[in-house]
């Protein structure tokens, strides 16, 4: 039987002749075919880079993709999808020649990002809580951060995708470097703008949904107070008794919290769709968005359907995590829809129709206005073309003047 000891040492070495094997392919020459993605720490082929990676198959088929998954998601990727598992011998071979890089969060081990290598920072999602460097300012959602190295690894950017005029702005303070801002739109909204209704039909049919029912999405953020289980703001149960049969209320955790709310077989109405692969497809399932602080709040006003913040701890939540607006004030631009701040008014909401109502409407319009300026179907295109192709398309909206690079708080 192995020692602990004999494991940790055998780890030590192992780690030491894949590095050691990697400072080799550093010396080989770059792949100007290969194309390296990554998502979510990870987890699987998802968000910006699998729509630029789908639009790449089409516009330019002479790259090669490539996949970073951790050992414990390989089961998610799509079958006919290259991937390497992260930390392998061959993670590291194509981290040494690929030509780009392209992630929505980090890749793993600390590579060293070469002379002639382009790397595009996809992000995943318009911020409203606190990010990056901002997060100095709220201890308990920096635990464990690393700021010297959050700056190392924004300094190995050349591109940082911008969802809005309002995220490179944020972008551009809290992660500050000499990488250029592309105001091109999101990819992963592109599948808002080019579903068919026959598509809708079938998302719905596949997730077991009767014709003529009312479908919610339900998906709150996870929290920075160190709950490993799925814990919603919101009493599942009581919600579907008192809304009406009409309702189905899909619910989607964060994917901090495994591919399971942890809630199968509460009641018929209640279905769990964490596992799901496509969020996008949840949305256009949806009648209505039901939701906190998730950034799926600014994807889903493109759909132009009802959004409901319900958001009992909203003063807690802004006094530990920081928020960039006040998404309850009522404002403009600032809320999306209909409000609730406890259970009983979320009910009240779908028992007399508050939740979707001219006024409600108003409000959705000046928030996609402001979050979604460029999302027209066309952003895969865009930054493939931008990227891959070296192409300058147009901008769908004039987002002002750039921040700063140079900003340190």
């Amino acid at each position: 039987m192995v020692s602990e000891l004999g494991v940790r040492v055998k780890k030590v070495v192992r780690g030491r002749v894949l590095r050691g094997l990697y400072r080799l392919d550093l010396r080989r020459p770059l792949d100007p075919g290969l194309v390296v993605h990554g998502a979510y720490w990870n987890r699987g082929v998802a968000c910006n880079p699998a729509a630029i990676h789908a639009k790449a198959l089409e516009l330019v088929p002479r790259l090669r993709h490539v996949w970073v998954v951790g050992s414990r998601h390989v089961g998610r990727v799509p079958r006919g999808v290259e991937y390497v598992v992260a930390g392998s011998r061959a993670y590291w071979r194509v981290m040494a020649t690929a030509k780009y890089l392209v992630n929505n969060s980090s890749f793993p081990g600390g590579f060293s990002k070469r002379d002639g290598q382009v790397y595009l920072q996809t992000h995943h999602g318009t911020p409203l809580k606190s990010m990056g460097l901002d997060q100095r300012r709220y201890p308990a959602s920096a635990r464990g951060m690393d700021f010297g190295k959050v700056l190392a690894h924004v300094r190995q950017w050349d591109f940082s995708l911008a969802a809005n005029p309002h995220a490179a702005e944020v972008w551009g303070r809290v992660y500050p470097a000499a990488y250029e801002h592309l105001h091109l739109g999101q990819p992963r909204n592109d599948r808002y703008f080019t579903a068919t209704s026959d598509d809708i039909t079938a998302i719905r049919a596949s997730l077991g949904i009767a014709p003529g029912s009312r479908v919610l999405l339900y998906a709150p953020t996870h929290r920075d107070e160190g709950v490993s289980h799925f814990s919603p703001p919101l009493a599942l149960e009581r919600f579907v008794r008192e809304t009406g049969d009409e309702y189905v209320l899909l619910v989607r955790a964060h994917y901090f919290h495994g591919t399971s709310a942890g809630i199968t077989g509460t009641h018929p109405r209640i279905v769990d769709v964490t596992a799901h692969p496509r969020v996008e497809d949840l949305c256009l399932a949806s009648d209505a968005l039901i939701t906190d602080y998730s950034s799926l709040l600014f994807d889903y006003a493109c759909l132009d359907r009802p959004i409901i913040v319900h958001a009992p701890d909203w003063e807690a939540y802004r006094a530990t995590r920081g928020t960039y607006f006040d998404l309850l004030s009522g404002r403009p631009g600032d809320t999306p829809g209909a409000v609730s701040t406890s259970d009983d008014e979320l009910i009240g909401l779908f028992r007399d129709g508050g939740w979707d109502t001219d006024a409600g409407g108003r409000l959705r319009e000046a928030f996609r206005a402001r979050f979604c300026p460029y999302d027209d179907g066309h952003a895969a295109e865009r930054v493939v073309r931008r990227l891959f192709l070296d192409e300058r398309p147009p901008r769908t909206a004039d987002p002002g003047p750039d921040p700063s690079p140079g900003w340190t708080g």
